[in-house]
């Protein structure tokens, strides 16, 4: 097992008198946290550490159809299993690499939703409009598409449909993911009868990576720049940061070459980042865009953001939400979450004032992380 670090501040009568021994580094069985890090430690997600070792038993694009099952962006070899806790704005505990900088799926969707909101700060957009009125002939020029507005690319209720870089929208047509409530109708990558607009939940891949590359031409500025300008050195974080899209993902806007990223590595790409880095942005977001006095996301978005959907109200903008205790019973209501494939987890709970991150954990075990450590912050 590795070290353990670092503090903790823990609720009750007697606070005071232990918070002035939490302000110190702290190991081994005084960490709370302990049986918590351990669980998760012991429960790491059987992928191949090297993605190239075996391809058939890393990632998630060998589940979709030929000839669909295929990397189209980088891919790189992962550490082991990692994470970070923070109390009241402190780092409690963190435990293998939590500097390391590795890849980590779909928590890059939550980004996006980071960078729509800097973008309505700027004036660029609104969640409302319609997405072709201001961006026309990039996607959204149909009789279809023409209704789609930022919010139902934000809530996952598009229906867009076509092809973006060569993925058509029916790859995740029917795909089943761990959290999501509703029976399996279909296989996955079936053409399945589109609704309108705003009526159905369906997570897609290639609509989000559609919605990076709306953003990419709001802002006219890689995705990448942005976020690391706008949120990671702000908060203190950026280092070995990466984001990448697919070898052939490039676009030209206003005379220069940029590459549109991917919302998450399920053909590639993606966001490489550590795990410090993660608990400074879910930090962010528990403060409502607000760091060291300074509002780098406006605080209506940021409570937008974990609002529920009204056709899937265990989803908000690109996270999701606990409301009803199903997702995680032992987690408080108010938490609320980003989610990776590969065992990545940021976890967002108000009521305890606590970011918690997990990455590379085994998600059949996801629920156990969860209750350990729920159980440590309700004292």
């Amino acid at each position: 097992m590795g070290r353990l670090l670092l503090q903790y501040v823990p609720q009750g009568y007697y606070a005071t008198a232990l918070r002035r021994m939490a302000r110190l580094t702290i190991m081994g069985a005084m960490n709370p946290f302990n049986e918590a890090v351990a669980f998760a430690q012991s429960h790491e997600i059987p992928w191949p550490r090297d993605p190239m070792a075996d391809l058939a038993h890393w990632g998630v694009h060998h589940d979709d159809p030929p000839p669909f099952n295929r990397l189209r962006g980088p891919v790189h070899p992962r550490g082991g299993v990692s994470g970070v806790i923070r109390v009241r704005g402190e780092e409690v505990a963190a435990w293998g690499e939590p500097d390391r900088a590795d890849q980590t799926f779909s928590v890059a969707k939550t980004y996006l939703a980071i960078l729509a909101g800097i973008a309505h700060w700027r004036g660029l957009l609104e969640p409302g409009e319609r997405v072709g009125d201001r961006l026309p002939g990039i996607g959204f020029d149909s009789a279809r598409n023409r209704a789609i507005t930022w919010e139902h690319l934000l809530t996952q209720t598009s229906e867009w449909e076509g092809e973006c870089f060569g993925m058509p929208d029916q790859v995740e047509h029917y795909r089943r993911v761990s959290h999501d409530p509703k029976p399996v109708a279909g296989k996955k990558g079936e053409l399945r009868p589109l609704r309108e607009p705003g009526t159905y939940w369906e997570y897609n891949d290639v609509r989000i990576n559609q919605f990076s590359l709306a953003l990419l031409h709001l802002f006219k500025r890689p995705l990448p720049e942005v976020f690391l300008e706008r949120v990671l050195e702000p908060i203190g974080g950026g280092r070995d940061f990466l984001w990448e899209g697919y070898d052939d993902a490039w676009v030209e806007i206003d005379g220069r070459r940029m590459q549109s990223v991917t919302g998450g590595t399920h053909w590639g790409g993606g966001v490489r980042i550590s795990a410090r880095d993660q608990a400074r942005i879910g930090q962010l977001l528990l403060d409502g865009g607000l760091h060291e006095g300074r509002q780098l996301v406006p605080r209506d978005w940021v409570q937008r953001m974990h609002t529920p959907c009204a056709v899937a109200p265990f989803y908000g903008w690109l996270t999701w939400l606990n409301l009803d205790g199903r997702m995680f019973a032992d987690a408080s209501r108010a938490s609320w979450f980003m989610f990776g494939a590969g065992g990545h987890t940021v976890w967002i709970d108000p009521d305890h004032e606590a970011v918690v991150v997990a990455r590379w954990l085994d998600g059949a075990h996801s629920a156990g992380f969860v209750s350990r450590v729920a159980q440590v912050l309700a004292g």
